[in-house]
C-alpha cells in the first residue's frame, strides 16, 4: 500500500501507514471507525485515506485510552461540545482513577515497608502489623 501522498497533494496516509505510525494493528483503526470514532476519507478505489485531522483523532483516542477511558466514553466525549455534559461524562472516570491511585499508593507503601523492614520475618515488622490491623479492622 502506498503510504505517502495520495497523488492529489493532500498528504493523506493509508491505513497501514497510520497503524505503523502509532504502533497499532490495522484492525484497531477499522474497529474505531466502526464505533464512529474515526471517519477517514476514501480514495477513488474505496481505500481509506487518513489526513492530519484523522492523525490528531487517533492520537487523542490513544491518550484518552491511556487515561483509562473506554471507547464508549471516548465516543460520548467526541459527540459532546458543552462543558456540563463533558463534566458528567468525565466525573465518574476521575473518581475511578482516584480510587485506583489510592489502591496503588497503598500497595506501594506495603512493598516499600517490606523493602525497608529490618526484621528477618516481615510478619514481625511493626509497619506490616499496622497495615494488617487496619485491614482486619483492629
Amino acid at each position: 500500500m502506498k503510504s505517502s501522498e495520495d497523488g492529489c497533494g493532500t498528504g493523506t496516509l493509508s491505513i497501514g501507514a497510520v497503524a505503523a505510525r502509532f504502533g497499532l494493528a490495522t484492525h484497531v483503526l477499522r474497529h474505531w471507525e466502526t464505533m464512529g470514532l474515526l471517519h477517514p476519507g476514501r480514495d477513488a478505489g474505496g481505500r481509506r485515506r487518513y489526513g492530519a485531522d484523522d492523525l490528531t483523532r487517533v492520537a487523542t483516542i490513544l491518550i484518552l485510552k491511556e487515561a483509562g477511558l473506554g471507547l464508549t466514553t471516548i465516543r460520548s466525549l467526541s459527540a459532546t461540545v458543552d462543558r456540563p455534559t463533558r463534566h458528567k461524562i468525565l466525573r465518574p472516570a476521575a473518581e475511578e482513577l482516584r480510587s485506583r491511585i489510592a489502591a496503588a499508593q497503598a500497595s506501594l507503601a506495603l512493598i516499600e515497608g517490606g523493602l525497608n523492614c529490618e526484621h528477618e520475618d516481615v510478619t514481625q515488622c511493626p509497619n506490616y502489623r499496622r497495615l494488617i490491623a487496619e485491614r482486619v479492622g483492629h
